[in-house]
Order: structure tokens, then C-alpha cells, then sequence
């Protein structure tokens, strides 16, 4: 029998949101801290930092997952359906979550405010524009781009630039394909110099990943100026210091800095700030948001983008790095329908129904994918952090199926969860909450996975060995004189973010499970050195995506009384 449930858009609109300074008052944050973007979004002064930092510190803890399928696992949905479960069991809770971009909302993903009785309220300001932090970082991103051609119009007097060295694209908060590899500078002679560039999607910019990695304004304006937009013809770094772009960039950002304030369909709490990628930047929210969010209840829940082996992964080494803050412990989600896949009897394709063998009841399909879920745990226990496995129920799942990952669990040694917040909200969540406060609760042994003195090789092979599964890691030469490069000019304490596929733990898409043994191929490695990290690149990275065949802004529209309709 078909199970029918309610646009998630039409549940949102039923809400009860409480005025802002209501849910601030949650926190233990007061009026004269809020900036008012109407009834039912507030952005936070970054005084509250000063003003809670006296107050006991919550039990930190962030949310991962198994490798994840092309639709997703319900990460965020978890995320938030773990902060409304606390408070069902007498903790309060506040979430913090990455702000969405626009591209995958008009695009094939939908929006990322959760979903079903689980969700980020307003809905629809939340996936579109919010406060317009994303329009100042597009701003801010382009303004640099276009001092880098102008600098370069203008005879080039203050020093060289190797044109072919720079890095620096435009972006957009579109998904646009054509706008991938494009020639700037035809016309005449005033319209600028010819060359080819780009553009990148807005969540990829190095932008935001400095106002995620950010611990004030004044940080964020010396972040701002370390970027490197390339060399000189003598192999200089130029920076957007040497610009004389960094303080213009930020003032555009004065505002976006300021994490933004929303809340759950159950009236918890929660922080939106900065959108960096989940592939060639962290995919996590803002170091601001959470040094806020530590002091403002019992539980502070974030999310961390992608499978465990990603988001977490630099959630730990390079996130916590930067904010100087402790996780004490980490759920990772998976589903039934991830690990059908993993066992690679099934191939799941988005926008089209799952195959029909995949949704019969076969626990052995489940345990055949068991291998991706038993490194994924290891992946948050090598850190010294204690894991809790949510199971996130769908109706097409099968109680044995469940109970063949709770014995899984069990194997492992790690508290499981059977959970249905999507349908019933916080309450269909507890179990969950109360392994979480459990886990919480334990010891642990939270450390970096390498030093910062060591060398950029050994932590790229660190994680592709420790993290990945990898036999071993081949530099492609380009990408040998690109770390040396980086290693002479000083930037060789920076962490590494690995850009490879979130589709497998290795870097090929197509391998599921765990495999072992394999080799990790980096054919370039890139420095976003204001956010704060290396990013070696391995495989075919798409930072401009492009839309589907079908895409989520055909269906989205305004009907007769001014109301958003479509949107998902």
C-alpha cells in the first residue's frame, strides 16, 4: 500500500514559529543581541561570543554519515530531528547547519532545510537568498576577480602577473554548465585583456570557506587578504592584500559574518551560517555559528557534509583546528537503501524510483553494504570520538532489515537507533537523543589525525590510508612542484582537504563498500591559503554543476495569491 505524506513545503507553512526573541531567549541570548530580518529570521551580534563565553559549555556534537547515494541519507533531517528529540528528553538543544545554495534547489537535490516534521522554518527563505550572505560572498568573490583584470588592464605597473598561473574564476549561485570554461576580454583594446577562465558555483569559492573558517571580523579580514589568486612571472605569490582587494571584500562581508538565527518546526534553535562545498572545501557550517551555539544550552548538534569520510574528517582536522573546540560525540546516519547499495547488487539513480528487487525484504542485501558502515565508524573512532549509528528510517524498509544493522551495531560495540523523525519530528527521535546524551557523556580522546609540522605529503597519505582505505597515494609530476611549491613559500602547516568523489570512500565513484588496497591519484593540488588549507585534486571535479534534465525550476512557480509553489 502506498504511503501518501505531505509536501514538505505544506507542513513547514502549518508551523508555529515563536518570535525571534523567543528562540534567542532559548540560548540565553538577549534582545539587544538581535538584528531583526523580519518576524521569523534574526541575525546574531558577534558580541554573544564575549557575552556566553562565561556560561558551561554544551556537549558538542556533529552529525556524518555512510557514504551516501545519489539522493541522500537525510543528514540534515537527522540534524534536526536529533535538536528537537534533546529537548524531549529534558536537554536543550541548539542545531547548526550550512546555509543552502541555490544551484541544487532549482536543480536536482531540492532544498537542504531538512525535511517532513524535521525541518529549518521559514522553508522558503531559508533555501532562497535568507539574508543574502551567499549574494555577499558572490559580491565579494567577483570583486576580486575583477581587480585581478583590471590590475592587469592597467599596464601591469605594480608587479608581472604570470596570467596563466591565475587561479581566481568568477561565481554564481546557479547551476550552468556553459559558464564552465569561458573567454573574458573580447572586444576592443578598453574591454580588458583576453584570457580563459570560469565560473564556479558561489558555495565553491574560497570566500566561503573563510567566512566558515572565520573567528571574527578581524580574522576574516586577514583571511581575506592571505588569499592567493596566483604567481607573479618570477613565481611570487600574489595575494588579494597585494590587490588592495581584501579590505573592500570585507565590508561587503560585515553583515554575512553574523551567523543567522531560525528555528525547527518544534521551536529548537537553530544556527544558518556559510555554505563552503562538501568536495573541494570542508562542508561545514561556520566556526562563528558554533562558538555561539557551545554556550547556549546543554547540546550543540552541527552537521558535517557527506559520508564520514569527508565532512567528518575535516570537521576534525580542520574545522576543530581552527575553532579550538572539543566534539564529544558523532552520529553517523545511514539508511537500508545506502547499504543495498553498498553490498553492489543495486544502482540507484537520482530522480528515478528505486529498482523494484531493492525495496523487498533481504537483510542479506544489508549486511552484503556492511563493510561501508563498519569504516565509516572507524573513521570517527580513529579521532577519539565516541559514534552512535542512526538508523533513518524509510517506509520501505523492512523491521529486519533494521534489526540486521542493529546487530551490526552490536558487533561493533556501538549504541544504534531506529529512527523516525521524518514522520512523527522530535518524538520519533528519542532513542536516538538518549544515545546520543549517553555517548556524550563518556570519556573520549579527540586528537588530529597529523601535526601541523608534518609534511603535506604524509598527511594527504595520512587520510588517503588511514581514512580512505588507499594502498598508497601517485603524485602526477605537476602536482609534486605544486607542494613543493606550496612547502617553499610557507603555506606546508596548512591542513589537507582531499577533493575526491562523495559517492565512494575511495576516488573512484563507481567502488562501493570499503575496497582496499587501491591507489590515490592526485593530479593537482590547489591552496586556498585565506581559508586556511591545501586541496589536493583528485579525479574529474565539477565546481560549476550543471542542471538536470528535469530540473526542480520548472516546477517552481508563484500561484494566484503570491505564495511559492513547487519548491521541495
Amino acid at each position: 500500500m502506498a504511503v501518501t505524506f505531505p509536501p514538505d513545503l505544506e507542513i513547514a507553512r502549518k508551523a508555529r514559529l515563536l518570535p525571534m526573541p523567543d528562540i534567542a531567549a532559548k540560548m540565553g541570548i538577549g534582545p539587544h543581541l538581535l538584528e531583526p530580518y523580519g518576524y521569523d529570521v534574526a541575525k546574531i551580534r558577534l558580541e554573544a561570543i564575549d557575552e556566553l563565553a562565561d556560561r558551561p559549555k554544551a556537549k558538542y556534537v556533529v552529525v556524518s554519515a555512510i557514504t551516501p547515494t545519489p539522493l541522500g541519507e537525510g543528514k540534515t533531517t537527522t540534524t534536526v530531528g536529533l535538536g528537537q528529540a534533546l529537548t524531549h528528553i529534558g536537554k536543550s538543544a541548539t542545531v547548526a547547519i550550512r546555509q543552502p545554495s541555490m544551484g541544487p534547489t532549482f536543480g536536482i537535490k531540492g532544498g537542504a532545510a531538512g525535511g517532513g516534521y524535521s525541518q529549518v522554518v521559514p522553508m522558503e527563505r531559508m533555501n532562497l537568498h535568507l539574508t543574502g550572505d551567499v549574494h555577499a560572498v558572490t559580491s565579494a568573490h567577483n570583486l576580486l576577480a575583477a581587480m585581478i583584470d583590471n590590475h592587469v588592464h592597467q599596464n601591469d605597473d605594480f608587479f608581472h602577473v604570470d596570467r596563466h598561473s591565475v587561479t581566481w574564476r568568477r561565481v554564481l549561485d546557479v547551476s550552468d554548465r556553459v559558464l564552465r570554461n569561458i573567454i573574458v576580454g573580447l572586444g576592443q583594446r578598453e574591454d580588458g585583456v583576453i584570457r580563459q577562465t570560469g565560473f564556479d558555483i558561489t558555495a565553491a569559492s574560497e570566500v566561503m570557506a573563510v567566512l566558515a573558517l572565520s573567528t571574527s571580523l578581524q580574522d576574516m579580514r586577514h583571511r581575506l587578504g592571505r588569499i592567493v589568486i596566483g604567481n607573479t612571472v618570477e613565481g611570487k605569490p600574489i595575494t588579494a592584500e597585494d590587490l588592495h582587494a581584501a579590505g573592500a571584500m570585507a565590508v561587503i562581508m560585515r553583515e554575512a559574518i553574523k551567523p543567522n538565527l531560525l528555528q525547527t518546526l518544534e521551536n529548537t534553535p537553530v544556527l544558518v551560517h556559510a555554505g563552503p562545498f562538501g568536495n573541494i572545501a570542508h562542508g561545514n557550517s561556520s566556526v562563528i555559528a558554533d562558538l555561539i551555539g557551545i554556550h547556549a544550552g546543554d547540546f550543540l548538534v552541527t552537521e558535517a557534509g557527506f559520508g564520514a569520510d569527508m565532512g567528518a574528517e575535516r570537521f576534525f582536522n580542520i574545522k576543530c583546528r581552527a575553532s579550538g573546540l572539543v566534539p564529544d560525540a558523532a552520529v553517523v546516519v545511514t539508511t537500508v537503501r545506502a547499504l543495498k547499495v553498498h553490498s553492489g547488487r543495486f544502482k540507484v539513480v537520482a530522480g528515478k524510483p528505486l529498482p523494484p528487487e531493492m525495496i523487498k525484504e533481504n537483510p542479506d542485501d544489508v549486511c552484503a553494504g556492511a563493510s561501508n558502515l563498519r569504516k565509516q565508524i572507524e573513521n570517527i573512532r580513529i579521532h577519539g570520538v565516541t559514534p552512535v549509528i542512526a538508523i533513518n528510517a524509510f517506509p520501505t524498509d523492512h523491521t529486519s532489515e533494521h534489526a540486521a544493522i542493529r546487530e551490526l551495531a552490536e558487533e561493533l560495540g556501538v549504541r544504534s537507533a531506529v529512527c523516525h523523525h521524518f514522520s512523527e519530528g522530535g518524538r520519533g527521535a528519542v532513542e536516538l537523543a538518549e544515545a546520543v546524551a549517553e555517548a556524550a557523556d563518556e570519556p573520549n580522546s579527540f586528537h588530529f589525525l597529523y601535526p601541523d609540522d608534518a609534511p603535506l605529503k604524509e598527511k594527504i597519505e595520512t587520510v588517503a590510508k588511514r581514512v580512505y582505505g588507499a594502498g598508497g597515494v601517485e603524485y602526477d609530476l605537476h602536482a609534486t612542484r605544486q607542494i613543493d611549491s606550496y612547502e617553499r613559500n610557507g603555506f606546508g602547516r596548512l591542513p589537507v582537504c582531499i577533493a575526491k568523489t562523495h559517492l565512494s570512500i575511495s576516488s573512484d565513484p563507481t567502488l562501493k563498500g570499503a575496497p582496499t588496497g587501491w591507489i590515490l591519484p592526485v593530479r593537482e593540488v590547489r591552496a586556498s591559503v585565506g581559508a586556511g588549507f591545501i586541496y589536493p585534486i583528485c579525479g574529474d571535479m565539477r565546481t560549476m554543476p550543471g542542471l538536470p534534465s528535469n530540473p526542480a525550476a520548472a516546477r517552481i512557480d508563484i500561484d494566484e495569491n503570491g505564495e511559492i509553489v513547487g519548491l521541495s
